[in-house]
C-alpha cells in the first residue's frame, strides 16, 4: 500500500500545482494572488513560494500587443510583511499570442491603478537591494531598471516572435506594503 500512497500522492500534488484558478478566479502562490480580470491576457498556471530558490513563476498568454495590468493581492492581510522584510521574486514566462513580434518589454509598478508608483509609495523592483543578478530575460539581452520618478524595468535589444515565450525574472519590495498592488506589461512593438 505505500508504494501506491505514495504515487497517489504525487498524482495529487501535481493536480494541485496546474488545477487553475480559485473559485475566487485568483490564481494563489505563495502568500498573494493573481488576478488576469483586467483582459488582455489569460494567467495559464503558477507555481513557487516567491523566494529566490523558489520564485512565484506565472505562466500567461499575451493576446494584446497592448499593455495589460496583472493586479496581486495580499493572499491574507498578516503576510503583507512579507514584502517588508523580503522581496517578492517572479519569474513571468509570457506566450506573446498577439500577431505582432515584440522587440522589447516593460513592466511597471503602480500602487494606485493608473498611477505609476514613485519614491514614496515604497513599492520597487529591488530598489532596497538593486543587484542586476537579480533581473533575467531569456529573448532579451538588455535590461534597464528606472527607479525615479517611477519604478520601471526595461527589457530591449532581442525579440519575441508570435506563438514563443519570454521569460523574464525580477524581485519586487514594497516597504510600505499595501494590500493590492498591479504590475503593468507592455510588449514593445516595432514602429510601423
Amino acid at each position: 500500500m505505500g508504494r501506491h500512497w505514495r504515487i497517489l500522492t504525487a498524482l495529487l500534488s501535481l493536480a494541485l500545482v496546474s488545477a487553475g484558478p480559485a473559485d475566487d478566479g485568483r490564481w494563489y502562490a505563495g502568500d498573494f494572488s493573481f488576478s488576469d480580470e483586467l483582459g488582455g491576457f489569460h494567467i495559464l498556471a503558477i507555481s513557487g513560494s516567491g523566494t529566490r530558490d523558489d520564485p512565484i513563476e506565472i505562466t500567461e498568454a499575451m493576446t494584446s500587443s497592448d499593455p495589460v495590468t496583472l493586479i496581486i493581492r495580499a493572499a491574507n492581510p498578516a503576510t503583507l510583511d512579507t514584502l517588508r522584510q523580503n522581496s517578492m521574486h517572479l519569474r513571468m514566462v509570457t506566450v506573446n499570442e498577439s500577431k505582432l513580434a515584440w522587440i522589447g518589454f516593460e513592466f511597471e509598478l503602480e500602487e494606485i491603478r493608473g498611477k505609476p508608483s514613485d519614491f514614496y509609495d515604497g513599492l520597487s523592483f529591488g530598489q532596497t537591494n538593486p543587484n542586476p543578478d537579480f533581473i533575467s530575460s531569456d529573448r532579451f539581452a538588455h535590461f534597464q531598471n528606472q527607479f525615479e520618478s517611477f519604478d520601471r524595468l526595461r527589457f530591449d535589444q532581442g525579440h519575441a516572435d508570435p506563438k514563443t515565450k519570454a521569460s523574464f525574472g525580477f524581485f519586487v519590495t514594497d516597504v510600505t506594503p499595501v494590500p493590492e498592488f498591479f504590475l503593468v506589461q507592455d510588449p514593445l512593438i516595432p514602429d510601423s
